[in-house]
């Protein structure tokens, strides 16, 4: 799965391909009342599937924003939700706005439903989102769960995590009841979790389920395609509306902000870590934005045992290179893409190209690893070594300093 956006036809054939085989993500906004001489029908953001510290950058986020790394044993405490809902419940408001979409009736006007939650930053108060939830949305709302409803307006944004800040000016300190960030490095698969927001508008709906697994990617089409990484997936069941809402440990305490679920399933949805709202949370404030991601500059898709008879690789794990983006920074350090299309499988394949195997010799198994990786350990402008297999069976390492992702224009 790519992890970069696709520059020509080549390369978004052969993604699509590696889509079909991972499934379709819906981000979990509720677009509905969509208006054309009086017709009404609801939407969903649709997306597509896919996929930074010992950083050389570190944020520091001030004392007065309430983080704890103290959620030692969460997994072995049993989840009391009864409790967590009384004491979070009031966290979470409701965002509510509308967007101008292009259709073939041409603009319309779509009411966009997502969730929130309260956090305290230096003093301040905030709302923490999904980017995709505001996203060209006018007429910004946010509603308390008692009902009180304000206007307000984003802070600061990044595309590529999918994550917002806004702010209610007009809304008064009593409003606000913050939740607690804890670091979601703590997190172990089989970890109960909840989930609570407001889906089709149903405020204040919480489910339980248990983390499924971690350093999962997910793509949508808000990040220009790029891939989300060191994303959480779990089985409390979400739905549209439930974007931008907290997901809390045994402690009530947030280690992820719900985003995305896959179509047709049950139990299968995803989060944005904690750690990644925590990283980001003083760039957002305070510029606006955030943009340390790295960027590769390949498209590439997971060995196995089937690819590896197929391009006589010695190795059946990391990522095969299929295709280097002119001038990235994979191709100026001399990483090669594939030159041969096969079908393996019943699946199309361009090989021949570089695997990469390792990162600053931490082994590379899947995309979801390399992407992790980057984004738990590297920013821009950051030189890494990578272990390559070059034709099937020649190991070599490369130096690649790697490039920032392009801005998204709102």
């Amino acid at each position: 799965m790519s992890n970069e956006p696709l520059s020509d036809q080549k390369l978004l054939k052969s993604d699509s391909l590696r889509n079909s085989r991972r499934g379709l993500i819906t981000t979990i906004t509720a677009i509905a009342a969509l208006v054309v001489v009086g017709l009404v029908a609801s939407f969903l953001v649709i997306g597509n599937a896919a996929q930074t510290v010992t950083t050389t950058q570190v944020t520091t986020v001030p004392s007065t924003t309430t983080i704890t790394d103290t959620a030692s044993n969460v997994s072995s405490q049993q989840i009391n939700a009864e409790q967590i809902y009384a004491s979070s419940n009031r966290s979470v408001v409701t965002l509510q706005g509308t967007q101008v979409q292009n259709s073939n009736f041409g603009n319309q006007v779509a009411s966009v439903l997502g969730s929130g939650f309260a956090i305290t930053y230096s003093g301040s108060n905030y709302i923490v989102t999904n980017y995709h939830v505001v996203a060209l949305t006018s007429n910004l709302t946010a509603t308390f769960s008692n009902g009180d409803a304000y206007s307000a307006k984003v802070v600061g944004s990044d595309p590529y995590s999918d994550l917002a800040i806004v702010s209610v000016p007009s809304a008064p300190s009593s409003e606000f009841v913050p939740l607690t960030l804890a670091t979601s490095s703590s997190l172990r698969v089989g970890d109960s979790v909840v989930a609570i927001g407001n889906p089709y508008g149903l405020t204040g709906s919480m489910t339980e389920g248990i983390v499924s697994q971690l350093g999962r990617t997910i793509q949508d089409e808000t990040a220009g395609n790029y891939s989300i990484a060191n994303v959480i997936q779990f089985s409390a069941a979400i739905n549209p509306g439930n974007s931008g809402g907290p997901l809390l440990n045994a402690n009530g305490q947030v280690v992820g902000i719900t985003t995305a679920g896959y179509t047709s399933s049950q139990g299968l949805d995803f989060a944005i870590p904690s750690d990644t709202i925590i990283m980001e949370l003083n760039s957002l404030i305070t510029t606006g934005s955030y943009n340390l991601h790295s960027y590769l500059g390949i498209s590439e898709v997971d060995m196995n045992y089937q690819l590896a008879q197929a391009t006589g690789a010695n190795v059946t794990y990391g990522v095969l290179v299929e295709s280097v983006v002119t001038g990235g920074p994979a191709a100026n350090a001399g990483i090669q893409g594939g030159s041969q299309t096969t079908i393996v499988n019943g699946q199309q394949y361009l090989i021949g190209g570089d695997i990469i195997t390792s990162i600053n010799g931490t082994r590379i198994t899947t995309s979801d690893s390399l992407g992790t990786y980057l984004s738990e350990h590297t920013v821009a402008g950051q030189t890494v070594s990578l272990g390559i297999i070059r034709s099937g069976d020649k190991y070599m390492t490369v130096n690649v300093t790697l490039g920032a992702r392009p801005t998204i224009s709102s």
